[in-house]
C-alpha cells in the first residue's frame, strides 16, 4: 500500500474515533449517570486513548495491510491493538490517580465501551470495503461468458484456487464445484461450492453439468497418481489441467508460486521428478571460471542456466552455432544483468588453434564438454563428421584443459555409447576412452553417461508434437522400441553433482529409472492433445532407422557399478586402453574422415571393440533385461545393490 493510502486510512479512522467519542459525550450527559466531567477533561482522556490505539495499530502493521485481500489474522490485529490500548489506558490512569492529584475521569465502562465500539466500527468498515472490492462491483457471471470448472481437491490448495478465480476480474474461469474423496466434505459446501464424491458416478454427473474444464488441485502427486487422475477425468471429455508448484531444487521457496498449467508429457511418463540436493554443487562451482562447449545446445544451455545460479567467477559459452549461443546469452543477460560475468565465443572444437586462444585468454578451471553431433541417422550417412566433431573435438578440448591446467574436465556422454550399433554411439564411446585414459595428469577427467532427455533438439517429443499439429500420422520406427527418459534440468543437475565428486578417469552412470515404450509415449501425446489414438490420429510403424537398436543400455554388462553418496549416480569401473593406444586409434580414424561410410564403419569397429551391427543386437532384444523392464520383470538399479566381501557397495547388471 502506498503512503497516500495509509494517510487516508489513518484520517478515516481518526474521523470514526471522533464520531464514537462524541457519541459517548452525548450519551453521558443525557443519561442519569452520576459521574460528570467537563468537555475539556473528556477531550484529554479521549486524546490519550486515541494515541494509544493508533500506536498499537501502527506497531502491529495494521496500516500496512492491503484490505482487499485481508484474512482473519489481519482483522485480529485490529482487535488485539484496540484491546491492548484500552488495558494500557486503564492501568496507566489508575496508577497516575494513585500517585498524583490526577483523577480518573473515564471509568472502566466508558473506556472499554469507546474502545469496543470504535473497534467494531473499524472492522465493519474494513469488511464492507473488502466485500465491495471483491464482489460488489463485479459484473454478473452470466454476462462474463466465463469457463465453468470443476476443482479436484477441496483442501487448502483447491479452496485457494477457487477463491482466486472467483475474485479475479481478469480470470476466464469460474469454479462450479469441488470433487473430493474426504467423506466429511462430500455433500457439503465449501466457499459456496458443492463438494461431490470422486466415484464412478462422477463422470456422468460432470457430463450433465455446465463444466468445460477440470483443474487438479492436489499437492504432492507422483507420476502414477497424475496418470490415474488424467485418464479418469479425460472420460468426461473436458480439458484437464493441473495446479501445482513449479519446483526449483535450488530455490524452492523463491520460485514456489503456484501456477495453473496444462498436463505435460513429463507428467505421464510413470516417474517422479527427481529432487536433488544441490548444496554441494553450489559450493563447488561458486567463484570458478567455467567453460561450456556446445553451450547453446539443449544440454549445454541448461548447464549454463544451472551454473549461472551458482555464482561462478566467469561463465564462458563456446558454440559453433551463433543463433543458439545468442539465445542463451540474451536469456542470462535478462535474468542476471551485470551480476554474471558472461562471455559468449563462437568457434568449433575441431579448430585447435581457436580453442587454444580461448584457453590461453580465459584459463577456465572447469570444462563441461557438451559439443557433439548426436543425431544417429544423420551420422550414419556422415560418419567422417562424427570423427571430426565428436572424436577430434573431444581430443582437442581435453588437450587444452591439460595444457592450461584446468582443475576438471567433464564429458557429457550417452547411453548409445554402450555396446554401440551406430557411428554416433561408437564416436561417443571413443570420446569416453579419450577421457578415461587421462589418469596421469593434474587435471581430473570424468565422464557422465545418461539416456534421452525430454524435449531436446531433434528428440522424439518435438517430432511427435509437430506431427500432431499437422494432423498426423505419428511415425515410430518400431512398436517394440524403448528408451530411457529424464528431464533436461534433472540430467544437468546430476551431471553437475557427478562433476563435483569426480576423480581421474571415472565414468558416472545416471539412474534413469524405468525405460519407456515409445508407442506409449506417442499414444499419451495424442491424448494430451484432446484426440483419440488410431481414430483421430494414426500411429504408423516405419521400420528401424540405420544404426538404430530396439533398446539402449546404460551399463556395460560385464562391469560392476559402485554406488556413490547420491543414490542416482553410479561409477562404472571400465578399463580403458592407455594414452598411446588411444592416440593410435584417433590417428587411424582421422585417415578415413573423407572415406565412404563402409570404410568409416570398418575403422570404428577396429577402434571400438564393443561396436556391433544393429541387426546382431536387435535379433536378441526380447531376451534383454532392458526390454523385460517395460513388462515389469526387472530389478531396479537401486534395488540391485550388493555388499561385497570388502564392504564396498556395488551393483552388478546382467
Amino acid at each position: 500500500m502506498d503512503k497516500s493510502r495509509k494517510y487516508i486510512l489513518l484520517l478515516f479512522d481518526f474521523f470514526c474515533y471522533s464520531i464514537v467519542s462524541l457519541s459517548f459525550v452525548i450519551i453521558t450527559y443525557l443519561s442519569s449517570l452520576s459521574v460528570r466531567i467537563t468537555t475539556f477533561e473528556y477531550i484529554i482522556n479521549a486524546a490519550i486513548l486515541l494515541v494509544l490505539v493508533f500506536i498499537l495499530r501502527i506497531t502491529l502493521h495494521v496500516y500496512s495491510c492491503v484490505w482487499r485481500y485481508a484474512k482473519a489474522g489481519t482483522y485480529l490485529k485490529i482487535v488485539l491493538a484496540d484491546f491492548c490500548a484500552g488495558v494500557i489506558f486503564l492501568i496507566a490512569t489508575h496508577y497516575i490517580s494513585v500517585y498524583t492529584d490526577y483523577s480518573i475521569y473515564f471509568g472502566i465502562w466508558q473506556s472499554l465501551s469507546i474502545v469496543s465500539v470504535n473497534c467494531l466500527f473499524t472492522l465493519i468498515t474494513r469488511f464492507g470495503y473488502q466485500l465491495y472490492r471483491n464482489y460488489g462491483n463485479r459484473v454478473p457471471i452470466s454476462e462474463l461468458n466465463k469457463i465453468r470448472i470443476a476443482i479436484v481437491g477441496a483442501g487448502q490448495v483447491g479452496v485457494l484456487l477457487a477463491e482466486e478465480l472467483s475474485v479475479n476480474k481478469k480470470s476466464h474461469y469460474i469454479p462450479y464445484c469441488f470433487i473430493d474423496t474426504d467423506s466429511s466434505k462430500i455433500g457439503n459446501r465449501i466457499f459456496g461450492l458443492m463438494v461431490y464424491s470422486e466415484n464412478d458416478d462422477i463422470i456422468c454427473k460432470i457430463k450433465q453439468m455446465p463444466v468445460q474444464e477440470i483443474f487438479i488441485a492436489l499437492p504432492n502427486l507422483d507420476g502414477e497418481a497424475k496418470q490415474r487422475l488424467y485418464e479418469f477425468y479425460k472420460k468426461t471429455d473436458c480439458k484437464v489441467k493441473i495446479y501445482d508448484f513449479p519446483f526449483d531444487n535450488n530455490h524452492p521457496l523463491e520460485e514456489g508460486k503456484r501456477q495453473l498449467r496444462e498436463i505435460k508429457i513429463e507428467d505421464l511418463l510413470f516417474r517422479d521428478s527427481l529432487v536433488i540436493d544441490n548444496k554441494m554443487t553450489s559450493n563447488y562451482y561458486s567463484g570458478r571460471v567455467i567453460l561450456v562447449t556446445g553451450g547453446g545446445g539443449s544440454i549445454g544451455s541448461e548447464l549454463c542456466r544451472q551454473l549461472a545460479k551458482r555464482s561462478p567467477k566467469q561463465l564462458i559459452i563456446f558454440d559453433i552455432y551463433e543463433n543458439n549461443a545468442y539465445e542463451i546469452q540474451q536469456e542470462l543477460i535478462r535474468k542476471y544483468g551485470n551480476e554474471l560475468d558472461l562471455k559468449v565465443i563462437i568457434g568449433s572444437v575441431r579448430d585447435r588453434k581457436r580453442l587454444e586462444t580461448v584457453f590461453a585468454q580465459y584459463r577456465p578451471e572447469i570444462i563441461f564438454h557438451a559439443a557433439a553431433h548426436k543425431h544417429v541417422p544423420l551420422m550414419e550417412n556422415s560418419g567422417g563428421e562424427a570423427i571430426k566433431n565428436n572424436v577430434l573435438g573431444t581430443y582437442n578440448t581435453a588437450d587444452m584443459a591439460e595444457k592450461y591446467g584446468a582443475l576438471k574436465f567433464i564429458l557429457i556422454s550417452t547411453d548409445k555409447a554402450v555396446n554401440p550399433t551406430n557411428i554416433m554411439g561408437a564416436s561417443k564411446r571413443m570420446c569416453e576412452m579419450i577421457v578415461q585414459c587421462r589418469t596421469d595428469t593434474k587435471t581430473e577427467f570424468a565422464v557422465v553417461r545418461f539416456g534421452n532427455v525430454l524435449g531436446s533438439n531433434g528428440s522424439v517429443i518435438p517430432l511427435f508434437r509437430k506431427q500432431i499439429e499437422s494432423g498426423g500420422p505419428l511415425t515410430i520406427t518400431d512398436k517394440r522400441i524403448i528408451r530411457y527418459f529424464m528431464t533436461i534440468p534433472e540430467a544437468v543437475q546430476l551431471v553437475m553433482q557427478a562433476g563435483a565428486m569426480a576423480n581421474d578417469g571415472e565414468l558416472f552412470v545416471l539412474d534413469m529409472g524405468k525405460p519407456v515404450k515409445i508407442i506409449d509415449l506417442a499414444e499419451n501425446m495424442i491424448k494430451l492433445s484432446g484426440l483419440i489414438p488410431y481414430q483421430d490420429i494414426d500411429i504408423v510403424e516405419i521400420g528401424l532407422r540405420p544404426g538404430e537398436k530396439l533398446y539402449e543400455e546404460l551399463l556395460i554388462k560385464s562391469e560392476a557399478l559402485q554406488k556413490t553418496s547420491n543414490d542416482l549416480i553410479f561409477i562404472e569401473h571400465d578399463v580403458s586402453p592407455g594414452r598411446i593406444e588411444i592416440e593410435r586409434k584417433i590417428k587411424l580414424l582421422l585417415t578415413v574422415t573423407d572415406a565412404d561410410i563402409a570404410t568409416v564403419k570398418c575403422y570404428f569397429k577396429r577402434a571400438v571393440p564393443t561396436y556391433r551391427d544393429p541387426e546382431e543386437v536387435n535379433c536378441m532384444a526380447d531376451q534383454s533385461e532392458e526390454m523385460n523392464m517395460v513388462n515389469g520383470n526387472y530389478l531396479n538399479v537401486n534395488s540391485s545393490i550388493k555388499t561385497s566381501s570388502d564392504t564396498e557397495e556395488k551393483v552388478t547388471i546382467g
